[in-house]
C-alpha cells in the first residue's frame, strides 16, 4: 500500500493525527532549528536537491510526516520501507527498480526507511553500495540514537537531522487547528474545549504531536453533544482521554545514559530535589531498578567513600530490600538510598588513592615484600629467614608499633589523602597520630 498517498487524509476511519499531517511544508509545525526559514535542510526540500539523511528524535515530532511532504514535492520516485516488516529481498527489490529507473528514465528514487534502527547489520549492509553510487537517496527515520543503531559506514555517507520534542504553543497549535479544520478536522462540528484541558492535553502529550491529536480525537468521539448542539470537552474528559504522561526513554540509547547521568551529577552536586526528579523519571520510564540500585553503590564508594563510610551500607541495603519486595514498593529504599548520597559529605580520594597504587605497580619496578612480612607458614619459610622482625601491632600500646610495610623504593610515598569532608576528618588525625609516632622512632 502507498502511505503517501494524496487521498489517505480523506478517507473514514483515518486517525485524526493521520489526517491532520502536513501537506507542504509551509505547513509544518515544530523543528524550526532544521526546517526553518533558510536553513539547509529546507533549502535543500524546496530545490528537490537531496542527500542521504538520517532523522531521529523521539515519536510524533515529525520525522515521518517531513518524509511525506517530500512525498509530494520530489520529482524523484519515492518508495518507502518499514524496518519491522521488511527484509533484504525487499531492499533488493527497491533497489533493482530504482536502478533501472535510474538506467533508463534518468529519475531518481528516494526510498525512505522508517524505523531504520531496526534493521540488523545485514541488512544495513545491503543499503550501502546503491546508498554510496546514487542509485537510492536514503532517508531513514529512527527513535533511537543511530550512533548506536546504524552501521558507521552508513552513518558517514547520510547526514544526521535531529528532531526534538515540540514545544507547548506547537502541540496547542495543532489542537486548535484540528479543531478548526473542516476538511480533514473537526472544523465542521461545534466543539468547545476548557482552557484547561486543553492544557492538559498539551502536559500530558510531553511534545509528542501524535499523543495529542489522539487523545483529542478520543475526547471528542466518545463525548456527546449537549442540549445546544456542542460537543464540551472538560478537564475531567481531557484527563479521561490521557491520562499516562508520555516519558521518552530509551534504554539502551541515549536518554538513559543522559538521565543516569544526571542523576549521578545531582547526588554529586549535592541536589536532593534533582536527585529524586531523576530517580522518579526512570523508575516511571521502566528503567531496570536493579540497574539503579547498582548505580548507587559504585556511586557511595565512588563520590562519598570515606567521607561518610555507611553510604555504600545504606545503598547496599537499599539493593537488598529491593530484591526482597520488589516494585513498586521498592522504589521507597531506592529513594532513601538516593536522598542519604545526596545530602552526605562527598569525597572522592578513595579513587584517587587506589588508581595512584594502581599507576605505580603499573608503571614502577614491581617492589619485593618487606622480608618480616613473608608468610611464615611454608616449610622452608624458616630457612629463608621469612616473617623474621615483624612486630605484633596488638602487643603494643595503642595496638599500633611503627615498622615498615611499603617495598623499600617506596616508603616514603603517600597514596591516600583524606579531604576535610566527613569522616575523613577523623581519618586524617588517625594518619596524623600515627605518623607523629613514627617520627619517634
Amino acid at each position: 500500500m502507498d502511505l503517501f498517498s494524496a487521498t489517505e487524509g480523506r478517507r473514514q476511519g483515518v486517525p485524526l493525527a493521520s489526517r491532520m499531517r502536513p501537506r507542504t511544508i509551509d505547513e509544518f509545525v515544530g523543528q524550526s532549528h532544521i526546517i526553518g526559514e533558510g536553513k539547509l535542510l529546507r533549502r535543500a526540500i524546496e530545490a528537490d536537491q537531496l542527500t542521504p539523511m538520517i532523522y531521529y528524535g523521539p515519536p510524533g515530532t515529525g520525522k515521518t510526516t517531513l518524509a511525506r511532504v517530500i512525498a509530494e514535492r520530489t520529482s524523484a520516485v519515492f518508495k518507502q520501507l518499514n524496518a519491522v516488516t521488511s527484509g533484504v529481498k525487499d531492499i533488493r527489490e527497491v533497489t533493482e527498480r530504482a536502478k533501472a529507473t535510474l538506467d533508463f528514465e534518468e529519475q531518481r528514487t528516494i526510498l525512505f526507511i522508517d524505523e531504520i534502527h531496526r534493521f540488523n547489520k545485514s541488512q544495513q549492509d545491503a543499503l550501502l553500495p546503491y546508498v554510496e553510487d546514487g542509485t537510492i537517496i536514503l532517508i531513514g527515520a529512527t527513535t533511537e540514537n543511530p550512533m548506536f543503531e546504524i552501521n558507521r559506514a552508513l552513518l558517514s555517507r547520510s547526514r544526521l537531522f535531529e528532531f526534538r520534542p515540540l514545544t507547548d504553543e506547537e502541540v496547542a497549535h495543532l489542537l486548535h487547528q484540528a479543531l478548526s479544520d473542516e476538511e480533514r478536522g473537526f472544523g465542521k462540528q461545534s466543539i468547545k474545549m476548557d482552557e484547561l484541558a486543553t492544557k492538559h492535553l498539551v502536559d500530558v502529550s510531553n511534545g509528542d504531536a501524535r499523543t495529542a491529536l489522539n487523545a483529542l480525537e478520543l475526547a471528542v468521539v466518545t463525548t456527546m453533544p449537549q442540549d445546544d448542539g456542542v460537543i464540551y470537552i472538560s478537564l475531567d474528559i481531557a484527563e479521561e482521554s490521557i491520562q499516562r504522561r508520555m516519558v521518552h526513554y530509551d534504554k539502551n540509547g541515549d536518554e538513559h545514559y543522559d538521565v543516569i547521568s544526571a542523576f549521578i551529577k545531582s547526588i554529586r552536586g549535592s541536589d536532593v530535589d534533582a536527585t529524586l526528579y531523576w530517580l522518579a523519571k526512570m523508575i516511571y520510564a521502566g528503567e531496570d531498578p536493579r540497574f539503579i540500585a547498582r548505580r548507587l553503590m559504585v556511586h557511595a564508594a565512588e563520590d562519598i567513600g570515606l567521607a561518610d563510610p555507611n553510604a555504600l551500607l545504606v545503598t547496599t541495603s537499599a539493593a537488598h530490600a529491593l530484591e526482597h519486595i520488589g516494585m513498586p514498593e521498592g522504589r521507597i529504599p531506592l529513594a532513601e538510598a538516593a536522598m542519604y548520597l545526596a545530602t552526605a559529605p562527598k569525597s572522592n580520594s578513595v579513587i584517587s588513592g587506589i588508581d595512584q597504587a594502581l599507576r605505580t605497580v603499573e608503571k614502577e619496578k614491581s617492589g619485593a615484600v618487606p622480608i618480616h612480612l613473608r608468610d611464615t607458614h611454608s616449610a622452608s619459610a624458616k630457612v629463608l629467614g621469612k616473617g623474621e622482625g615483624y612486630k605484633y601491632p596488638h602487643d603494643y600500646e595503642g595496638g599500633y608499633v611503627p615498622q615498615q610495610y611499603l617495598p623499600d623504593h617506596l616508603v616514603k610515598r603517600t597514596f591516600y589523602k583524606p579531604t576535610e569532608r566527613g569522616y575523613e576528618k577523623t581519618i586524617q588525625k588517625r594518619i596524623d597520630y600515627f605518623q607523629e609516632r613514627n617520627k619517634r622512632v
